[in-house]
């Protein structure tokens, strides 16, 4: 199965904190966030991993690929259109996307892919009850009952929505998306026809799988966070211990 990486960001929060290191480099765990993230999507049996990158990212990148890692070198104006530039390398197989500072617990991500190879849903997203952004996107869901078993209960995303209070949804959201998407073939006809309507935002492709009415079902991790500030650092240091 193939996996992606949207290292295409200016890292330009962590910098005016004192960062120096490109975003794909910053430590956590003893590893550089591409490098960790590499790593775990081997173990994970990856046939082909694609980066994208811009041009001040470039260098930084290029000094941690290496064998499976196709690297596509676009300056983008969102993660969507990051996709997009990508897209042509993931079409065809399902996949999994994540962007280049997500930090997640490495024995859930296997059971989460495990669990992406075998559903019949157009896309398994990534949900966690833990906020650490500062404009997260709220996610919809609803219990799909497959059995008396709880474990054979799935959730079923109802919506994506910028606030947690919508007149869309009924009771509150309880879960946010964690930057971490199993896509199949079909998804990426859903994000052609975004990208020939002029739209952007990572969050408004996913609106429209649900709006074409792909069926996009949640699978829930614990914490996972988003390396933003120098904060982040510390408490992605602790997950990872």
């Amino acid at each position: 199965m193939r996996f992606a990486v949207i290292a295409a960001g200016e890292g330009s929060r962590l910098a005016a904190e004192g960062i120096k290191e490109p975003k794909p480099l910053v430590r956590v765990g003893g590893e550089a966030l591409l490098t960790r993230l590499l790593r775990i999507f081997r173990q994970n049996g990856a046939t082909e991993v694609v980066v994208v990158c811009n041009d001040r990212t470039a260098p930084a990148v290029s000094s941690v690929i290496s064998g499976e890692v196709r690297l596509v070198v676009k300056s983008t104006p969102s993660s969507m259109h990051s996709l997009w530039a990508i897209s042509p390398y993931l079409a065809g197989e399902p996949f999994v996307l994540t962007t280049v500072d997500t930090v997640f617990n490495e024995q859930e991500f296997s059971r989460y892919v495990a669990d992406f190879c075998c559903t019949e849903a157009d896309a398994l997203m990534g949900i966690t009850h833990y906020v650490d952004d500062e404009k997260p996107l709220w996610v919809g869901v609803e219990e799909e009952e497959r059995g008396e078993r709880r474990e054979e209960r799935e959730l079923l995303i109802t919506g994506f929505y910028d606030t947690r209070t919508s007149k869309f949804q009924t009771p509150d959201s309880e879960f946010v998306s964690a930057g971490i998407y199993g896509l199949k073939p079909q998804a990426l006809k859903v994000l052609e026809r975004c990208i020939e309507r002029g739209e952007s935002r990572m969050r408004n492709f996913q609106r429209a799988l649900i709006s074409e009415g792909l069926k996009v079902k949640a699978w829930q991790f614990g914490k996972v966070i988003d390396i933003d500030h120098a904060s982040d650092i510390l408490e992605a240091e602790k997950l990872t211990k």
